[in-house]
């Protein structure tokens, strides 16, 4: 039984690649969409295994696109596709309910693999950055170091924001409401003396909590 794909991505020469590199293997391109709300009609509409996503759409953020489709379309599994190694990206996707994200310039075996294993409903096999970030993220053991006057929740909180999450991303992440995820913010500020999220960020690199 064949893997049902819907590749959104704006670039037509990615889309036609994909097709070729795709052929002979059990995937089957079943619709192609080349803006963000296109990909969300079209998901909504064939109802697809698998979703191949571009961070990066004409029409806005990829991710708002990856929003969207974990509530239109809650059973089709979506792989973000990126040009870019980039953590923020990947913790995003990893908050928004993204279940891997493969690089355009990974090998053919690499990309194939990925959209078998996300059919499968499991979680990605190697150890790649999604695997390692959303580590991160979830880790909630104390900190052993006496300059982080950090409870394990606000360290927890704190990685996130050094990985460029929104408050909404936070929450989304951490099953919280956004409202606990500000009050944790502002406990943050205040406990590291920082004035706003960057320069949190570059203490939590400095202490090496991300």
């Amino acid at each position: 039984m064949s893997i049902r794909l819907l590749v959104a991505d704006d670039h037509g020469v990615i889309r036609t690649g994909l097709r070729s590199l795709l052929a002979g293997t059990d995937i089957k391109i079943v619709a192609e969409a080349a803006t963000g709300e296109e990909c969300v009609k079209q998901a909504q509409k064939i109802k697809p295994d698998v979703i191949l996503l571009d961070v990066r759409m004409p029409d806005g953020d990829g991710l708002a696109t990856l929003d969207k489709l974990r509530s239109k379309v809650p059973d089709s599994y979506v792989v973000m596709l990126s040009t870019y190694d980039n953590p923020t990206y990947i913790a995003r996707a990893v908050a928004l309910g993204a279940c891997d994200y493969v690089l355009k310039g990974s090998p053919r075996e690499d990309i194939v693999a990925t959209i078998q294993t996300a059919a499968a409903g499991q979680s990605p096999s190697r150890s790649g950055e999604l695997k390692r970030i959303a580590g991160a993220m979830k880790i909630r053991q104390a900190v052993a170091d006496d300059d982080v006057p950090l409870t394990q929740r606000e360290t927890q909180v704190l990685r996130h924001v050094a990985l460029g999450l929104s408050n909404k991303e936070v929450a989304r992440s951490l099953e919280i409401s956004v409202e606990t995820v500000k009050e944790h913010v502002q406990n943050i500020l205040r406990k590291i003396a920082v004035t706003d999220r960057t320069q949190a960020a570059v203490w939590a690199v400095r202490k090496g909590l991300v």
